[in-house]
């Protein structure tokens, strides 16, 4: 990275089940970035900060924690699932702590990365200056999901179902890193790389 220490960008980036989005965070982290991870951000804050725990147990039940203050993740599944419109109420608690976290972690860095599995959907994007979709073909991600998950094809594809479209991802995203080959990554992170360097 280059030293322009006046000179702040805040980046995110997603991508759909099986994509590769963390394995070419991790990459990007081996480079020497910076990448704030959003799932587990949230449940560190879940977990930590005492008025997102309040409103949590107001929400769900004081059950929604074990007795040594662990998450009770059966009865937050069960809550979240039981109800289409639950999830957007534990959101509404959660993701505007993770935003804040967030920009509080970026203050010191010239490059800052968010990680987000749902950067769109939660509104994450509000918060970053460009975001980045890691891109592959549903076969491949299919593929990729099973065999890291043990999961079968039709649990891997209600997921995929459940996620923001390949369509709508790639027309919100402003750069599009393809990940079909693993032979071809490091020619694309080297572009991805020469992007968040002329962005910044």
């Amino acid at each position: 990275m280059n030293d322009k220490s006046l000179v702040q960008v805040k980046i995110g980036i997603t991508g759909g089940i099986g994509s590769g989005k963390t394995y070419i965070c991790n990459l990007l982290r081996e480079r020497g970035y910076k990448v704030y991870n959003c799932d587990d951000e949230a449940k560190r804050i879940m977990l930590e900060d005492e008025e997102i725990i309040s409103q949590i147990k107001t929400l769900i039940g004081n059950d929604a924690y074990t007795p040594d203050g662990q998450l009770n993740k059966p009865v937050i599944a069960n809550f979240i699932f039981s109800d289409k419109d639950n999830a957007a109420k534990v959101n509404s608690i959660v993701h505007p702590a993770v935003k804040k976290d967030f920009l509080h972690w970026a203050e010191d860095k010239q490059v800052a990365i968010m990680e987000s599995a749902i950067l769109f959907e939660s509104g994450f994007d509000d918060v970053v200056d460009t975001t980045v979709l890691i891109w592959a073909d549903a076969r491949n991600r299919l593929k990729r999901a099973m065999t890291r998950d043990h999961a079968t094809r039709e649990q891997i594809e209600a997921r995929m179902a459940a996620q923001i479209s390949d369509d709508e991802a790639r027309r919100k995203a402003d750069y599009i890193f393809r990940h079909n080959n693993y032979d071809e990554t490091e020619n694309e992170m080297r572009k991805l790389i020469q992007y968040i360097e002329n962005y910044s």
